[in-house]
């Protein structure tokens, strides 16, 4: 199937750190992309992947789950390793559970994770029925979309994928006993009006990573895909200035690079 328009993946070669972005549950490389870009104009070298069963058509996604998801991510964070001295991950809402679980597995191969609206939890009281309805609800209403600011879009499935959801339910079980490996500096910022994850699960996370140098950004202007909306340049500049405060070859790439 071709790749929607605007959801193809996106990579930068740039200096000697390195920024892996993760994309959200149904959404695609999109969300990020203006992110991705700012980033890549400061001289960074950046990776954002396309998440296998996403980009495409709903029913792409029922034939894949959370381990094609993260061993994507996983992929994509061996080969900035690979090229880069330091290495940053961050991530919009599962994105944000991928990028918490590559940072508990990868330990100080991670320099330090920026997390936007991260999911910890399916809070739908409908979820428990996952198990089942799987095997007889195809779809449910897609979540794509939720941005404050006028004329933003996100590009991803008008549907979910009631096989993928049952799949990320699971995930995130695993996630959540995987947090106190979690010791990464941390910089999460988060939306109060969020229509898609619940505000606990940002103070869930925060609470159980062991993490001791966090900093927490509420996200006041913006609903859930903050990358694309009012908010969206301080998440750009905060999580720069994040990586230039713990890699110092930063701020010297980015002068380069705009010279």
């Amino acid at each position: 199937m071709p790749v929607l328009p605007g959801a193809e993946p996106f990579r930068h070669e740039g200096g000697e750190v390195g920024v892996l972005l993760c994309h959200g549950f149904t959404g695609t490389p999109q969300s990020l992309r203006p992110w991705a870009e700012y980033l890549a104009g400061r001289g960074l070298t950046v990776s954002l992947p396309l998440l296998p069963g996403h980009g495409t058509r709903w029913q792409d996604m029922q034939l894949t789950g959370w381990q094609d998801w993260y061993a994507e991510v996983d992929r994509a964070l061996r080969e900035l390793l690979d090229r880069c001295t330091r290495v940053f991950v961050f991530g919009l809402s599962m994105g944000g559970a991928l990028t918490l679980r590559l940072a508990a597995r990868h330990g100080e191969a991670i320099s330090g994770i920026v997390l936007v609206n991260p999911v910890n939890k399916v809070h739908d009281p409908l979820a428990f029925a996952l198990p089942v309805a799987r095997h007889f609800v195809r779809s449910t209403p897609g979540i794509a979309s939720d941005i404050a600011k006028p004329g933003s879009h996100e590009v991803g499935y008008d549907r979910v994928p009631t096989r993928a959801a049952h799949s990320l339910r699971q995930f995130l079980r695993l996630v959540d006993t995987e947090l106190p490996q979690v010791t990464q500096p941390v910089l999460l910022l988060h939306s109060p009006q969020d229509h898609v994850v619940h505000p606990a699960d940002s103070a869930r996370i925060l609470a159980r990573v062991s993490s001791t140098d966090v900093t927490e950004t509420l996200l006041e202007q913006s609903y859930h895909v903050a990358t694309l909306d009012h908010d969206a340049e301080r998440i750009f500049a905060d999580s720069y200035a994040f990586v230039g405060r713990l890699a110092e070859s930063v701020g010297r790439e980015g002068a380069q690079a705009g010279g």
